[in-house]
């Protein structure tokens, strides 16, 4: 319908079918249309009437169109060398008063944490000495059992002995990486990938070949062989859902193809999915462990994305490469806060968390809405902004000539942030592209903030 009223279609002013007529048509529930014509009214595509129904808008904001190419890095194996520019970019983003969008973190507002700390504080009275000492590397015994269920409720069957509780995302990473490589290995990843993905590389002296991705369906499986062939990589480190920063999702059928490739030629595939549960359709995407036939994939997730901000909960469900994590935890870390692994695992036994995701899948979903519009009222002709279908980030590829590091200085002295291209390559490609954290409402500060960068934008 959005594409409809965009071509002309469906003019200005026009009555759109009836929530009735249009769920008959189509075969969707009602809450399905009125969703979707919510959806559409945030846009500002659409107008509802009193007592008359919805209409095509009578001024129909312009959206920019989508990236539709895959990236083309230069298909080289390289050391890493981006710490300094992420630093630099991300000591600008850390103060309160700035406008967040080059952050990678949404809204602390939108989380549980009033019940979540009343949670943590009857796991701290209460907390059985036994429990300081029990399960100390693998993690708490409750935890993972209902970290076991949450893969089960998407057809998962994961062994709670597999599931190791780290400390936030970014340790399940490293060990997972660490378990399968040593220094000088070479490492597949997306381009663009995860600017802390690259920052991992280059502590660990591994290097990376950058793999082309499209804005829409991810890592080109094509250009992954003959990197194999080429190069050997030991590992492949990817996002096949809500990647960041573009936003992808890998169809369900690459994605198994993915994995059948891997499990092949005996890589090991590091998988980074601390966004699935922030999906806008009826189900959560598959992800790679879906597929996983070998106990190759190891799936690393986090509870700081989606419910608990702060707690550093994190987790990886290694597969056959359980064993090699929980050593190299045991050798770094040794174990994770006791007491929120309890507090966690009461708040998931007692409900609320689908309750809780729901509303903010909704409001993630008209935030991305809101923030398109904004962008296309704002940002010059030629820009274009993808439409991730869940996660909250966007993509923005600015007309050619433009300079995001430029824009990132500039807009940094006007009390904005923004991510530039550069921070999520190794070989500091993507030079006119930036993200942008779509994750806080877009009041009045946050839309006269896109109409700034917009303006330096436009100057080139």
């Amino acid at each position: 319908m959005a594409r409809s009223i965009q071509s002309g279609v469906l003019q200005p002013g026009e009555r759109l079918p009836s929530v009735r007529q249009a769920s008959a048509a189509r075969g969707l529930s009602p809450s399905t249309v009125f969703q979707a014509y919510y959806l559409l009214e945030a846009r500002g595509l659409v107008e509802s009437r009193a007592r008359s129904g919805y209409y095509v808008a009578r001024a129909v904001p312009r959206l920019p169109p989508e990236p539709d190419t895959a990236s083309q890095p230069d298909g080289l194996s390289r050391e890493v060398d981006v710490s300094e520019l992420v630093f630099d970019v991300l000591q600008s983003a850390m103060q309160r008063d700035i406008v967040p969008l080059g952050s990678a973190f949404m809204s602390p507002l939108f989380f549980p944490l009033e019940r979540l700390g009343r949670s943590l504080a009857t796991a701290a009275v209460h907390l059985d000495p036994w429990s300081t000492v029990d399960d100390l590397t693998p993690g708490q015994a409750a935890l993972r059992r209902q970290i076991a269920l949450r893969y089960l409720i998407d057809g998962i069957e994961v062994s709670t002995d597999e599931i190791v509780i780290t400390n936030g995302a970014l340790e399940a990473l490293n060990l997972s990486v660490q378990a399968v490589t040593r220094p000088g290995d070479t490492v597949m990843v997306e381009s663009p990938c995860f600017y802390a993905t690259l920052q991992v590389l280059e502590r660990l002296g591994l290097r990376a070949i950058e793999i082309p991705t499209h804005p829409r369906d991810g890592i080109d499986l094509d250009a992954m062989e003959s990197a194999i062939a080429r190069h050997a990589p030991r590992a492949c480190w990817l996002m096949t859902t809500f990647q960041n920063p573009l936003g992808s999702t890998m169809p369900e059928a690459r994605t198994r193809a993915l994995v059948e490739l891997l499990a092949r030629q005996g890589i090991a595939l590091i998988e980074d999915d601390v966004y699935g549960e922030l999906h806008f359709g009826a189900r959560r995407p598959l992800p790679a462990k879906a597929f996983d036939k070998d106990g190759g994939v190891m799936h690393c997730g986090s509870f700081s994305k989606s419910l608990a901000p702060g707690y550093r909960i994190g987790w990886v469900a290694a597969g056959k490469h359980a064993r090699a994590v929980a050593r190299g935890k045991l050798t770094s870390s040794l174990n994770t806060n006791v007491p929120t692994q309890i507090a966690l695992a009461r708040y998931l036994e007692r409900g609320g968390f689908d309750r809780h995701l729901r509303r903010l899948r909704r409001t993630l979903q008209d935030q991305q809405a809101q923030y398109i519009a904004a962008i296309g009222r704002a940002f010059p002709t030629g820009t274009r902004v993808t439409r991730p279908a869940g996660g909250y980030f966007l993509w923005l590829e600015l007309p050619e000539g433009s300079d995001a590091l430029r824009l990132q200085r500039q807009a940094s002295q006007l009390g904005i942030s923004i991510a530039p291209g550069p921070m999520f390559s190794a070989s500091r490609g993507f030079g006119h592209c930036l993200r942008l954290n779509y994750g806080h409402p877009l009041d009045a500060r946050v839309d006269g903030a896109l109409g700034t960068l917009g303006r330096l934008a436009g100057r080139g």
